[in-house]
């Protein structure tokens, strides 16, 4: 089976050891799986909010060329922290015989997967959703106390693309 590894990170603050740690638990994860990586697509400092990431979307275009059958992710959050554009990119890869899987994340094939699987997406959705709503109740606070809030980046807009 060949495969490719997904990795991503979300925020300026983040340093490349992050993507060489996923790249390192994605690697042991295929070679314990008898996959074959041919190939990795990686995504600097951007949210997964949205689909709209380079690598991302050149990974879902390869796809329908069939150069790779897995998709391997550190976790599905990495994939996606949106629950309708990890659905609707899954059925595509899943028409083109390509499956996302996670390295870390232990999710049975059948029914209970599926469960586990919509579980861990809406967490992920959910964890996002809810950083925006408290970065920017504390900013409000410092706000209304004139405390500096800092630049737009220091602001906590890097966090905000989780």
């Amino acid at each position: 089976m060949r495969g490719v590894i997904y990795a991503r990170y979300s925020s300026d603050n983040q340093r490349e050891e992050s993507i060489e740690g996923q790249i390192r638990g994605n690697t042991a994860y295929a070679e314990k799986n008898g996959i074959t990586i041919v190939g990795h697509y990686i995504d600097r400092a951007l949210s997964a909010k949205t689909d709209d990431r380079p690598e991302f979307q050149r990974m879902i275009a390869d796809s329908s060329k069939k150069m790779f059958d897995i998709i391997i992710v550190w976790k599905l959050d990495r994939f996606s922290r949106n629950r309708y554009d990890s659905a609707r990119h899954k059925a595509m890869l899943r028409k083109h015989g390509v499956k996302v899987v996670s390295a870390t994340e232990a999710i049975a094939d059948g029914p209970s997967g599926i469960l586990m699987e919509s579980v861990l997406e809406g967490m992920a959705e959910y964890y996002s959703t809810e950083l925006v709503e408290k970065i920017t109740r504390g900013m409000t606070e410092n706000a209304l106390k004139c405390k500096y809030n800092g630049t737009a980046t220091q602001q906590g807009a890097d966090t905000l693309r989780s």
